[in-house]
């Protein structure tokens, strides 16, 4: 099976990261946070778990380039001196082997820039930071890329119930996606998988969509004319982090917008290359707001690409038309 060592080596790396963040949420404290330039809470767990899977990735393909969201920088300084010492203590926990330098030598790994040539790495250690601190929805997004096309993704989704219809029950799936297999879905705990599939909605009118919870992140007023102008009714599932497209893969919801909150923002490739895989693998279509498909090669960031928009395919082309409509007026 193609990836198929690939795909173990992701799995492993994002549950021990999972377990990381886990272990980092049930201690967190004041100093553990700090602030990056754009304000963007950083955690002990973003750190951690970079650190984690790039070790994993380092172990099991020594050539492979990553781009990784986070960066030593604001570790070595000695504002940093509580969190580093933080960060190491819980990577340990899942990494023994590891100490002060080699957690610093990893994090600091995921600088490549990415690009068309050959094949490398995305990571997103916790995509929704704000979500992890206010103990929601957050996800550990790592993919692979070759020659700028997305052909594996992993998705942890620490705080998800495994059954949508059943939310009372444990938390915690991950979606693994591999270019012409599929997609599929376990719990963090469970290596048992099954396949998932997105909805079969035709009619917008009895979709349901997702958007992101911080309103800094997609415009939720042009959401909600968009929403009018299909005839959708239900009100929007709002939830942080690529947890959405999960969401949209296992048939939670049929539409997924990211509407721009400003024109000059470029979409980080480790913001949705995993998600894109889950959902695409799933059956469904990811593109921008204007239908362009997402475009990796780029370097780290989308920049051929404004916004995104994910459903179940079924849906894409109305939807499409109706973002194109309400934002153009």
């Amino acid at each position: 099976m193609a990836y198929e060592t690939e795909r173990a080596v992701a799995i492993e790396a994002v549950c021990k990261a999972a377990t990381l963040c886990q272990r980092v949420r049930a201690s967190l404290v004041t100093d553990e946070a700090l602030a990056k330039k754009d304000r963007s809470p950083v955690t002990v767990a973003d750190y951690g778990a970079q650190a984690v899977v790039i070790a994993e990735l380092m172990n099991a393909f020594p050539a492979d380039p990553i781009v990784g969201e986070e960066s030593t920088a604001l570790l070595r300084g000695a504002q940093g001196d509580p969190v580093r010492r933080r960060v190491v203590e819980h990577v340990a926990a899942v990494r023994p082997d590891l100490d002060e330098a080699d957690v610093l030598a990893a994090i600091d790994r995921g600088a490549y820039e990415g690009g068309p040539q050959d094949r490398h790495w995305t990571l997103d250690p916790v995509d929704g930071t704000k979500g992890f601190l206010r103990g929601d929805q957050y996800a550990i997004a790592l993919a692979l890329i070759e020659a700028g096309r997305v052909v594996l993704g992993v998705l942890g989704c620490p705080n998800l119930p495994v059954d949508a219809a059943r939310p009372e029950e444990p938390c915690g799936c991950l979606f693994t996606a591999v270019c012409g297999q599929g997609a599929t879905i376990r719990a963090m705990n469970d290596p048992a998988e099954r396949p998932v599939r997105v909805t079969e909605v035709s009619d917008p009118g009895e979709a349901r969509f997702c958007e992101s919870v911080e309103a800094g992140h997609s415009s939720h007023s042009d959401a909600a004319r968009i929403a009018a102008r299909l005839g959708v009714t239900r009100p929007p599932y709002r939830i942080d982090s690529q947890c959405k497209y999960a969401a949209v893969a296992r048939g939670d919801a049929s539409i997924y917008l990211r509407l721009p909150t400003r024109a000059d923002y470029e979409e980080k490739i480790w913001d949705h290359a995993a998600g894109w895989s889950v959902v695409t693998e799933a059956g469904g279509k990811v593109t921008d707001i204007a239908g362009r498909p997402l475009d990796f090669s780029l370097g780290r960031t989308l920049s051929a690409n404004t916004g995104v928009v994910a459903t179940n395919g079924r849906l894409h082309d109305e939807v499409i038309a109706a973002v194109t409509s309400v934002l153009t007026l």
